[in-house]
């Protein structure tokens, strides 16, 4: 499946982030978790990211992380 883009509001600013569907319905479930909104925990992948890697990535390396600690 080709990735969707969605917007998110970070630090106040829109960006869009391009994810395969499997990964936005699992992005959101673990925002829900954590009682969070998905802009909140995006704002808190983006500020842990390194510069070599785009927010996408560091979402996508984020959910596999949280899915393999559980």
């Amino acid at each position: 499946m080709r990735p969707q883009k969605h917007s998110l509001t970070l630090h106040g600013h829109r960006t869009s982030v391009s994810l395969e569907i499997e990964f936005w319905d699992a992005f959101r479930a673990i925002a829900a978790e954590k009682s969070m909104p998905i802009n909140a925990l995006a704002a808190e992948i983006d500020e842990a990211r390194g510069v070599d890697m785009g927010l996408a990535s560091a979402i996508r390396v984020y959910v596999l992380t949280h899915y393999r600690s559980v």
